[in-house]
């Protein structure tokens, strides 16, 4: 009974109509209650105002439908009536119902995997920052955010830049102040500073690099803030292999205010410190200071020179002077051999005076040590010590000579691992 349910649903058959010898007889609206069977005498029937001739030898027309003569059968074929339901134009959509499950296969696999890589690496759940926005860690105190190296941030070299490095590093220290609550409209600046047009420049830059992180690394980068003196304040960051957790990079730095009016330094004010003061760690550097004074540098006692450096628009941050970060690119456009034969291992910057559009600097280096003299003081083995200053060399504000930045690096050459060995594959051609 059920098997012939279910194929009845599929496959309806119509119930036959009644009829009794050669007469069949039927009204649906104005069709013919009788037709002559053997006979070959047709007969006018009126069919709502219409006459129709029924002929018993071949099919007719009644009013739009097929009446066919079959043996003293009349059976009728109305052309309106909708198609038969079959099981074939019963199925559904295959496409979709392929789509549909495809998906939720893709989606179940996606949580398995996932669940599956929570339970292999459970020390690395509290770390994740699935969006790169960073986030407060260790009492409020330390904020921690990491970064994809990117194809566009390595370079010839196949690893990451020293300015990537350092546009990290800024970028990091400007999202702890914004996650602190304290940023206002300035770069940088809290609520106070603002009030007092005030805004923060670095003095004083030291960066150690102990691996360049390659293409396709991410990195994880932890900064904090501590006093420096009266009217200064100290940031470090340490740049970690996210991975493996090992320190590639380390640095220290030192601010003071600037007022945007006078372009003078300025005092930090009570009110400031107030909103600053509660996230200052009780910590020394992470980078040693280098207190070696730096001895006076010019075109006759340069190595190198490159002159005709001009401020692009780009080059400007939001407090109208040149990034920090650009002055280490006009210092390695003075050392090309250098570069081309070592790597930068440490770095000390000294910030003396702010650049502004439409400047012209002057890039001067000098070769202090390890060095060959007939080679511009580049030596084919060992390490390399440098010295470098940006001058004014006229436009601008700056008084032509005057010193924009001072700076010592440190260089190893290429490839070199710190076991002393030489990555053969990287120094290979591809």
């Amino acid at each position: 009974m059920v098997a012939m349910s279910a194929t009845a649903s599929l496959f309806p058959v119509s119930s036959p109509k009644p009829h009794s010898g050669a007469k069949t007889s039927d009204k649906l609206g104005g069709e013919p209650g009788s037709v002559a069977v053997r006979g070959i005498k047709t007969k006018s029937v009126n069919s709502g105002g219409m006459k129709v001739k029924a002929n018993a030898q071949a099919p007719t027309e009644v009013n739009g439908s097929r009446s066919r003569i079959t043996h003293g059968f009349k059976t009728d074929d109305y052309s309106t009536s909708p198609a038969p339901r079959t099981f074939i134009n019963q199925l559904p959509d295959w496409s979709m119902l392929l789509a549909a499950i495809t998906t939720i296969f893709l989606a179940a696999e996606k949580q398995w995997m996932m669940l599956e890589w929570k339970t292999k690496r459970p020390d690395m759940i509290a770390d994740m920052d699935p969006f790169g926005l960073g986030r407060i860690v260790q009492d409020g105190l330390v904020f921690r955010q990491n970064f994809s190296i990117r194809s566009y941030e390595i370079g010839a070299d196949r690893t990451a830049s020293i300015e990537t490095l350092m546009n990290h590093l800024q970028e990091t220290a400007l999202n702890h102040v914004k996650s602190a609550g304290l940023l206002g409209d300035g770069f940088g600046s809290t609520p106070e500073m603002c009030k007092k047009n005030l805004f923060w420049v670095v003095t004083k830059m030291q960066v150690i690099v102990d691996r360049y992180p390659t293409w396709g690394d991410v990195v994880q980068v932890d900064t904090w803030v501590a006093p420096n003196g009266k009217n200064g304040m100290r940031r470090d960051w340490l740049l970690r292999d996210y991975k493996t957790g090992e320190i590639l990079t380390r640095a220290s730095s030192n601010w003071v205010m600037m007022n945007k009016e006078t372009r003078r330094l300025s005092k930090i004010p009570d009110e400031v410190r107030g909103e600053i003061e509660h996230y200052f760690v009780d910590a020394p550097p992470v980078v040693e200071d280098d207190s070696r004074k730096l001895s006076k540098l010019d075109e006759s006692t340069a190595d190198y020179v490159r002159d005709g450096l001009i401020p692009r628009w780009s080059d400007l941050d939001v407090n109208q002077h040149v990034n920090n970060v650009k002055y280490i690119g006009w210092i390695l456009e003075s050392a090309p051999q250098v570069v081309e034969k070592y790597e930068l291992a440490r770095i000390t910057l000294e910030y003396r005076r702010e650049c502004r559009k439409d400047s012209v600097v002057k890039s001067l280096t000098s070769v202090l040590g390890g060095g060959d003299d007939d080679n511009g003081g580049i030596g084919d083995s060992g390490r390399v010590d440098c010295q470098h200053v940006l001058l004014f060399a006229g436009g601008g504000d700056g008084t032509p000579g005057g010193e924009i930045v001072k700076g010592r690096t440190q260089w190893r050459p290429k490839y070199e691992k710190q076991d002393g060995s030489v990555d053969h594959f990287s120094a290979g051609n591809v």
